[in-house]
């Protein structure tokens, strides 16, 4: 389980991204196939998704996309930007909770994803602001999967190679209302919705969840901070070293890359992950 401060870096991060999500939530997120597969006319690919390459050059943009800096070879991008070619593109999208600025639009066409309290209100990651969406139902979450897995969708129209899904662990935020197995099915769903368009799925955070790795489909993961809090080992073992980890902090980046720096793919970035150029950038490698 992630502790609080690592849950709070993460939402730093999804909060930059807001606006370019809810634009890309409201032109990408017409009806597809209620299972999540292909809408009609849409291709599908039969092949094995390719996976991206272990201990190599990395980078995370999701709070703005700009050049890759040399030596980078596998990048992470919010989907609403296009990916960088002549790299290994990995596309974000936040699949458990809605976007804070989505929540009007989640409520006025599908009120009834949104997870409620007993008295109706939508049940809130409060740190961020993010409705939790809710997975609690086969019927839902094939709902879901159909919304969000026209973003995917979008993910591989655009050339990405593979996709991240943000929140995997909104469960912890639902006051029981969700439970591990409504996120494990779920993920299921839309990593099933990854291989058929040809993209590869990374499990992002939620370490608890590895051992069910094989049931959600997962094919590499996404961790933040898992070298200042002592996770590293756990992804790498899982996922036989196909881990992308983005540190915050000097220490972080220190500790991940004393242990996993000839292994694991390892990044520090700002907290805010702002584009190269903008004050405050941080960009560090081992």
């Amino acid at each position: 389980m992630q502790t609080t401060a690592a849950r709070a870096n993460r939402g730093r991060t999804r909060a930059l991204v807001t606006v370019l999500l809810l634009g890309a939530a409201l032109s990408g997120c017409g009806a597809g196939q209620g299972d999540g597969s292909p809408a009609p006319g849409r291709s599908s690919s039969a092949a094995r998704p390719a996976l991206p390459p272990v201990h190599a050059g990395f980078d995370y943009q999701i709070g703005g996309a700009y050049p890759p800096p040399d030596g980078v070879r596998v990048l992470s991008r919010d989907r609403a930007h296009d990916p960088a070619p002549g790299h290994y593109n990995v596309c974000y999208v936040n699949g458990f909770q809605a976007q804070p600025d989505a929540l009007d639009w989640w409520q006025r066409h599908h009120p009834g994803l949104v997870l409620r309290t007993g008295s109706g209100k939508p049940v809130m990651d409060t740190d961020w602001n993010e409705a939790l969406l809710d997975t609690s139902t086969a019927a839902h979450r094939k709902e879901l999967a159909g919304i969000v897995g026209r973003w995917i969708d979008g993910c591989a129209e655009k050339g990405f190679q593979a996709v991240e899904v943000d929140n995997l662990d909104s469960y912890e935020r639902s006051g029981d209302r969700l439970s591990r197995a409504d996120n494990v099915a779920f993920a299921a769903l839309l990593t099933r919705q990854a291989h058929r368009r040809g993209l590869a799925a990374g499990q992002k955070n939620a370490q608890e969840l590895l051992p069910r790795r094989t049931a959600m489909g997962f094919d590499f993961a996404v961790a933040e901070e898992c070298g200042q809090y002592d996770e590293c080992d756990r992804y790498a073992e899982a996922y036989d070293d196909r881990v992308l980890d983005v540190e915050y902090t000097a220490e972080g980046l220190a500790a991940a890359c004393r242990t996993w720096g000839e292994r694991l793919s390892v990044v520090r970035r700002d907290l805010d992950v702002r584009p190269a150029g903008e004050e405050g950038h941080r960009y560090e490698r081992c």
